[in-house]
């Protein structure tokens, strides 16, 4: 209708009609305002222009439920199963069976009696730094480097390696050739620092050597591997377990002889000795061992 009223206009005025017509379109929009202010119907059409409309609810009205006093029903299959009951359960704290647990050393009793005095304790070596054990002469995947040719014997375990070994200052033979390892298990010594020593006696010439072989040859039987076992109970290698416990008038003498010893028995300064035994023991190395003409077996390189 306005476009007809506009071309309306415009054939009345000829050119320049359009002009005229939005004069004229403004001037009543102009009065049809100051009409609906008079009336105070103007801010309340714009309240309405503004007011959103509400968006429809889409929850659904909750059905009704009747009560009843029937009992609610249950399976039977559940009825007869005990209640679960979720709320948290007090953990009983783990008890420690790390110092006060008894380990079990069973070294059979051989022919002679083994018996240290004062002068036996007096010829164990100690070392003023720990040894890494399974470092020195082991490849990089753990492996022990044997070399019949360029390698060393050890006296203890018996194998050619290639590993620095000790050097006996009295007896100047392969019987003070110890490797790292074995000198520091066995006996509580560093290879290292007793390589920096010229008057270094080998174990076998202080009369407290512990292979397999010098133990036989006194009587007595080959320990096997118990480094670990000694360890965990305070000892600083197997030389310082046999000695300490195995002396003349000893309290734990019968308790040893029955191959169970309990850390509680043990003297102060024996369980203060090595500390980090059980940290080094954790790696474990396997070897092949090629044994020796008696077909004895390593004293301490277990799997």
């Amino acid at each position: 209708m306005a476009e007809s009223e506009k071309r309306r206009v415009e054939e009345e005025e000829g050119g320049g009609g359009g002009e005229k017509y939005e004069e004229s379109r403004a001037q009543r929009i102009k009065e049809n305002m100051e009409r609906m202010k008079s009336l105070g119907i103007a801010d309340l059409s714009n309240q309405l222009k503004r007011r959103p409309t509400p968006s429809p609810s889409l929850r659904k009205p909750k059905p009704s439920h009747s009560s009843s006093n029937d009992p609610p029903r249950r399976s039977s299959r559940l009825k007869e199963l005990p209640p679960v009951r979720y709320s948290e359960r007090k953990k009983s704290p783990k008890k420690d069976h790390s110092s006060n647990s008894t380990v079990e050393i069973d070294i059979p009793e051989g022919e002679n009696p083994e018996i240290y005095t004062d002068e036996h304790e007096m010829l164990l070596g100690d070392s003023i730094a720990a040894w890494t054990l399974y470092v020195d002469g082991f490849d990089e995947d753990g492996q022990r480097m044997y070399d019949p040719v360029l390698g060393k014997s050890c006296h203890q375990c018996r194998q050619k390696t290639i590993a620095l070994h000790t050097e006996c200052s009295k007896c100047n033979t392969g019987t003070g050739q110890f490797c790292g390892d074995c000198l520091y298990m066995r006996y509580g010594e560093n290879v290292t620092e007793v390589n920096l020593n010229q008057d270094w006696v080998c174990p076998v010439c202080r009369g407290i050597c512990n292979c397999s072989r010098c133990r036989r040859d006194k009587g007595w039987n080959p320990t096997g591997a118990i480094f670990n076992k000694v360890s965990k109970l305070g000892f600083k290698s197997v030389a310082h377990y046999l000695i300490h416990t195995r002396r003349e008038g000893a309290i734990v003498e019968h308790e040893a002889a029955e191959g169970s010893i309990s850390a509680d028995a043990l003297p102060e300064s024996g369980a203060k000795e090595h500390e980090s035994a059980d940290e080094i023991m954790e790696l474990e190395v396997d070897v092949d061992y090629e044994g020796d003409d008696d077909g004895e077996e390593p004293d301490d390189f277990e799997s």
